[in-house]
């Protein structure tokens, strides 16, 4: 067969893929060859890059460009002492050829061997023309270690190397954040800005940092330039309304968040903001239809579904309350928040038993917080259910052994259950960690309370 080796750029995947459906084989030139496997590359057509790979290498041997393709390849699927066999023949071949170091780290980073890594790409930059990019690796082995300051350094002479790369712009703000740096963030950026006064990623990160640190005035004005630079840009304009709902400025918020549905495609946050601002302003019929809209989008959002259940909680509407909270659970039955509302809701409403499963089930899902202890036993105790309480009490001490709300609860319980040297025993260590509030246990066991031994203990 014959191949025309004349054409646009996409020619030689053409004739590649046409060569495989004719099960012929056709000669193509060692950069047609790096051309093809880049694209499959690319395209996460691994099969058909290792096809590419095997044949060029046949085809040209002493390739070193096509031997690092294969090298990379076994990188990918962790062959690392074939990969190793590869760049250490290349090595010898090629002593100085940079993309041999940076694979090598590639394999150190792979098998956590950081320092490793870091030590071969300083040794890469010296050898390579893209500097900007070894740079960049060496700044994510760094964050690999948690070493954010070490990190950020790089990502900086990255950055200026090349202007253009958001991803290392936006990995220096990210170890800024985490150093909690956000005065030093703010002084790069502006820098920053000072050579790139159009760029609105950098605008935007500005402004998220004058954010983070309540300075909303100028926080709102970085958005606003971003906006100027990018008016398509529809993160600015999320931002912008948060920010505006910050200072009060309900309606010129909704604005903002109205342009996002207009530029993209409606988003969970965009509705959910929307039903916050409609609410503060008391316009309860558009905040419901927010809320419910922001659920419909994403359906997993926990904050959706509490928005639409507080909603009717403040508004003493518990059964509609009930419904949104009933059709969280089925959405997402592993939510303990969901449960501990479900718990709420069902209090309120005197379904005792539904409440204490409610609470349990919180428990089961990690929710350890005291009230939830708490709530549940006061409920099982109105149900009867002593051994039942007396373990979830004992459960919860061991999270606030020190807590008296669960010490004189564990006392009475001991108490009400007949066994009268246990809620002696508690009882004196209930009093001994705080004594004022030894009214807990003459509400909610007020027969117990006045039991001989029991006065004669409060009164000692």
């Amino acid at each position: 067969m014959h191949f025309d080796l004349n054409g646009d750029e996409g020619l030689s995947i053409k004739k590649f893929e046409l060569m495989l459906k004719s099960n012929e084989v056709g000669f193509f030139d060692s950069g047609e060859f790096e051309e093809i496997i880049e694209h499959y590359l690319d395209e996460g057509k691994m099969v058909l890059a290792r096809k590419a790979i095997s044949l060029g290498i046949s085809q040209h041997p002493s390739s070193a460009n096509l031997k690092l393709f294969k090298a990379e390849m076994y990188i990918f699927d962790d062959q690392f002492s074939q990969a190793e066999e590869v760049l250490n023949e290349l090595f010898e071949l090629e002593p100085q050829n940079a993309e041999v170091y940076i694979q090598k780290a590639n394999i150190f980073s792979k098998t956590e061997r950081h320092d490793k890594a870091i030590h071969l790409l300083k040794i890469a930059l010296d050898l390579t023309l893209d500097q900007a990019d070894v740079y960049n690796l060496i700044g994510m082995e760094f964050l690999f270690i948690e070493d954010y300051s070490n990190a950020k350094v790089n990502f900086m002479k990255c950055l200026e190397l090349d202007d253009t790369d958001y991803s290392a712009l936006y990995n220096i703000i990210y170890c800024f954040d985490f150093l909690q740096e956000h005065q030093q963030a703010i002084d790069f950026l502006n820098l920053f800005l000072n050579k790139n006064p159009y760029s609105e990623v950098a605008w935007h990160q500005v402004g998220k940092q004058y954010f983070d640190i309540k300075m909303y005035e100028k926080s709102l004005a970085a958005f606003e330039f971003a906006i100027i630079s990018d008016d398509h840009f529809v993160g600015a304009y999320l931002e912008k309304g948060k920010v505006l709902e910050k200072l009060g400025r309900y309606n010129e918020a909704i604005e903002n968040y109205q342009i996002t549905l207009k530029l993209d495609d409606p988003t969970s946050f965009a509705y959910l903001r929307l039903g916050k601002c409609f609410e503060k302003l008391g316009v309860d019929e558009k905040a419901i239809h927010y809320f419910k809209e922001t659920v419909k989008e994403d359906p997993l959002l926990d904050k959706g579904w509490l928005a639409i259940v507080n909603f009717y909680t403040q508004r003493l509407d518990f059964q509609k309350a009930l419904t949104y909270i009933e059709k969280a659970t089925e959405v997402d039955s592993d939510n303990a928040l969901y449960w501990t509302k479900y718990a709420a809701i069902n209090r309120r409403l005197n379904f005792i038993e539904e409440a204490e499963y409610g609470f349990r089930k919180a428990i089961e899902l990690g929710n350890y917080e005291l009230s939830t202890w708490i709530d549940r036993c006061d409920l099982l105790l109105f149900l009867g259910e002593l051994d039942t309480a007396i373990v979830n009490v004992e459960n919860g001490l061991e999270f606030y052994p020190q807590e008296a709300g669960l010490l004189y609860r564990i006392a009475g319980l001991y108490l009400k259950s007949g066994d009268l040297i246990k809620g002696k025993f508690h009882l004196q260590n209930a009093l001994k960690n705080n004594a004022e509030y030894k009214t807990i246990l003459e509400e909610l066991f007020p027969n117990e309370y006045l039991l001989l031994d029991v006065q004669k203990l409060l009164n000692n």
